[in-house]
């Protein structure tokens, strides 16, 4: 592995690994929000106090989806 990889993929690690083991996650069943609009069965974070944690916080990534988070607040 080059060296500016390997740095990446440490700095990577040192900012992913805390917001996924912070609080875990769970299951969510399928569902039809009141709108009428049908949610897929897919996994999220656990609740907790603070919202930086969650995979949509921007500084995050969805370990499932591989999507990096886009929300600030």
């Amino acid at each position: 592995m080059k060296p500016n990889l390997l740095a990446s993929a440490l700095a990577l690690s040192v900012f992913a690994v805390p917001a996924m083991a912070k609080g875990g996650s769970h299951s969510v069943s399928g569902h039809t929000t009141k709108n009428g609009t049908y949610v897929p069965p897919h996994r999220a974070t656990n609740p907790d106090s603070s919202k930086t944690y969650n995979w949509s916080h921007k500084g995050n990534v969805n370990p499932y989806t591989g999507k990096e988070g886009t929300k600030k607040d």
